[in-house]
C-alpha cells in the first residue's frame, strides 16, 4: 500500500496534490447529495406512494444518524487512523447509495439514508482532519479553500444533477451515481493518502503521528441519537396522531428525559465528546444560535420548494432543479462578499441585516399564490439566498473566533453538531406545520376512503388521485391547500428570522476585525454547503 508522508516536515510530496483531488472527489459527492435528494422527493412520493411523513423521515434519516455520529466519528479517526477511517466512511456511504438504489418501498429508502449518514458522518469531519499531514502552514488554506469550495459546488449542482437524473432514469439513479464518486474517491484515498496513528500505532503502520486521542463515549452517542431520533419521530407524527395525543406527549417527554440525562452525563465527564460549558460564552451561544436558525430555515424551505414547484406548477425534475438555482446563486455570492462588509462594519449588522434580509423573504414568499407565475418565487428565493448567505458565514466566523485558542476544536465539533440538529428539526417542525395545514383546507367531500386518505397524505398523492379519477376540482383543491401550507410555513420563518435579528442586534457582540480575525468564506461556507437541504 502506497502511502506519501513529509519526510522532513519541510519537503511534501508532490503527490499531495492528487491527494487534495481524493478530498475534493468524497467532499463533492457529499454536497450535492445534500439537494439532490430533495429535488427527487415529489418523484419518489408519487411512485412510492409516500406521505408528506416518510417524506421527512427519507430527508431527516441521514441528518439525524449524521448529527449524532459525527463528533464520535472523529474521535474514532484520531484513534484508530483518519485515512482509514476516511476510506471506510467512503465505503459505508457507497453501500447505503447501493441499498438506495435498489430499495423498493418508503423503510428500505429511510433505511439507506441512515446508512449513508454513518459514512457521511465519518467523511466530512476527517476530510479536513487529513489535510496538516498533507500540506504545510503556507499551503494549508490554499487546500482548505479546494476541500470547502468542493462542498459549496455541490449545492447547485445537486438539483441539476438530480433534475437531468430523474428526466432521463428512475428515481433510484440519484442515489446510483453515489457509487462512481465514491469508489474513486475509495482508490484514490488508499493509493495517495497518508495516515495518521495514534502514538500506539506509529511504530507498526510507519505513519505520521498525532495526539492520543480521548475515548469515544459510545453512552453519550447513544444518548444523542435516542434523544434527537425519538424527538423527531414526535413532531413528524404529531400531525397525524394529535399534537396532545399521549404517545406524543410521551415521546416528548422521553426526548426531554435523554438529552437531560446527556447533558448531566457530559457536564460530570473530565473529557466531555460534546463540551456544553461553551455555550456559557455569549458570543459562541449566540453566534450559534443564529447559525443554526439559518439551517433551520434553509433546511425547511429545500423539503417545501420542490413540491410546490413540481406539483403545482407543474415542473418536471430538471426545469425544477433550475428553478431552485436564483437561491443557490444567492447563498454563494453573498458567502463569498460577506468578509469585505464584515470587515466594515462588523458581524452584529452584517448577521442582522442578513436576518432581516431573510425574514422580509419569508414575508413576501408567504404572499404567493395559485395564480402567481414563478416570477415572483424567484424574487423571494434570490433574497433568502442572499440572506442565507450573508448570516451564516459572519455567524460561523464569528462562533469560532469567540472561542479560546485551546478549545477551538470542541467547539467547531459542538456548533456543527448544533446546526445538523437545526437542520434536522427544521424538516419535522416546518414539514408538520405544511402537512396539517395541507389536511385541514385539503377538500375531499365526495371521494372514497381510500382516495380522500391518499390525496390527504400529500400534495403529489392528490395530483395522482386527480389524474385517475379526471377530478380537476380535486387538483385545484390540492394546489391551494398546498399553498396555504407554504404561505404558513414561509410566515413561520419569516417570524423567527425577524425575532433572532432583533436578538443578534442587541446582544451580539461586535469585535473589531483588527482584534479578531475572521474565518475565511469559504473555509465557513463549507459546513452552510454541506447542511443546506437535508
Amino acid at each position: 500500500m502506497v502511502t506519501i508522508t513529509q519526510h522532513d516536515g519541510t519537503r511534501p510530496d508532490p503527490r499531495r496534490w492528487w491527494a487534495l483531488g481524493a478530498l475534493v472527489a468524497s467532499m463533492l459527492v457529499l454536497g450535492f447529495d445534500t439537494t439532490i435528494l430533495n429535488v427527487a422527493l415529489p418523484t419518489m412520493a408519487r411512485d412510492l406512494g409516500a406521505s408528506t411523513g416518510e417524506q421527512q423521515w427519507m430527508a431527516d434519516a441521514y441528518l439525524i444518524v449524521f448529527a449524532a455520529l459525527m463528533l464520535p466519528a472523529g474521535l474514532l479517526g484520531d484513534r484508530f487512523g483518519r485515512r482509514r477511517m476516511l476510506i471506510t466512511g467512503l465505503g459505508i456511504f457507497l453501500a447505503g447509495s447501493l441499498l438506495g438504489a435498489l430499495a423498493d418501498g418508503v423503510t428500505p429508502v429511510v433505511v439507506a439514508r441512515g446508512v449513508m449518514g454513518i459514512g457521511g458522518a465519518l467523511v466530512m469531519p476527517l476530510a479536513m482532519a487529513v489535510l496538516p499531514s498533507l500540506f504545510g502552514p503556507d499551503e494549508r488554506p490554499k487546500a482548505v479553500g479546494a476541500v470547502s469550495a468542493a462542498s459549496a459546488l455541490g449545492l447547485p449542482l445537486g438539483p441539476i444533477i438530480g433534475g437531468w437524473l430523474l428526466n432521463h432514469f428512475w428515481w433510484g439513479s440519484v442515489f446510483l451515481v453515489n457509487v462512481p464518486m465514491a469508489a474513486i474517491g475509495i482508490a484514490a484515498c488508499v493509493l495517495l493518502l497518508p495516515e495518521t496513528l495514534p502514538h500506539s500505532q506509529l511504530r507498526s503502520s510507519g505513519g505520521t503521528p498525532i495526539p492520543a486521542a480521548p475515548k469515544v463515549d459510545a453512552v453519550s452517542t447513544a444518548l444523542t441519537a435516542a434523544g434527537l431520533g425519538i424527538l423527531i419521530y414526535a413532531i413528524i407524527e404529531a400531525p397525524h396522531r394529535g399534537w396532545g395525543d399521549p404517545l406524543i406527549l410521551a415521546f416528548f417527554a422521553g426526548s426531554a428525559t435523554l438529552v437531560t440525562l446527556l447533558v448531566l452525563r457530559e457536564r460530570r465527564s473530565a473529557r466531555p465528546m460534546l463540551d456544553l460549558s461553551l455555550l456559557a460564552q455569549r458570543g459562541f451561544l449566540l453566534n450559534t444560535l443564529a447559525a443554526t436558525l439559518v439551517m433551520f430555515v434553509l433546511s425547511g424551505l429545500m423539503f417545501v420548494l420542490p413540491q410546490y414547484l413540481q406539483a403545482v406548477l407543474g415542473q418536471d425534475a430538471l426545469a425544477t432543479g433550475v428553478r431552485m438555482l436564483p437561491m443557490m446563486a444567492g447563498l454563494l455570492v453573498a458567502a463569498k462578499g460577506a468578509g469585505p462588509l464584515v470587515a466594515r462594519f462588523g458581524p452584529r449588522a452584517v448577521i442582522s441585516g442578513a436576518l432581516v434580509a431573510l425574514a422580509f423573504a419569508g414575508f413576501l414568499g408567504s404572499r404567493t399564490s395559485v395564480g402567481d407565475g414563478y416570477g415572483f418565487t424567484a424574487v423571494w428565493l434570490s433574497v433568502a439566498g442572499l440572506g442565507f448567505g450573508f448570516a451564516v458565514v459572519p455567524a460561523m466566523s464569528a462562533a469560532l473566533g469567540a472561542l479560546p485558542r485551546d478549545r477551538a476544536g470542541s467547539g467547531s465539533g459542538l456548533l456543527m453538531t448544533v446546526r445538523q440538529v437545526g437542520g434536522a428539526v427544521g424538516i419535522a417542525l416546518l414539514g408538520s406545520l405544511l402537512a396539517s395545514a395541507y389536511a385541514d383546507r385539503l377538500d375531499t367531500a365526495g371521494l372514497p376512503h381510500a382516495a380522500a386518505a391518499t390525496a390527504g397524505d400529500s400534495v403529489v398523492g392528490a395530483h395522482v388521485v386527480a389524474a385517475r379519477l379526471g377530478d380537476r376540482a380535486l387538483a385545484a383543491s390540492a394546489d391551494t391547500a398546498y399553498l396555504h401550507g407554504m404561505d404558513l410555513v414561509l410566515l413561520v420563518t419569516g417570524i423567527a428570522a425577524l425575532v433572532t435579528a432583533l436578538l443578534a442586534a442587541a446582544l451580539l457582540p461586535n469585535p473589531a476585525p483588527a482584534v479578531r480575525p475572521a474565518l475565511s468564506e469559504d473555509t465557513a461556507m463549507a459546513p452552510a454547503a454541506r447542511d443546506a437541504g437535508q
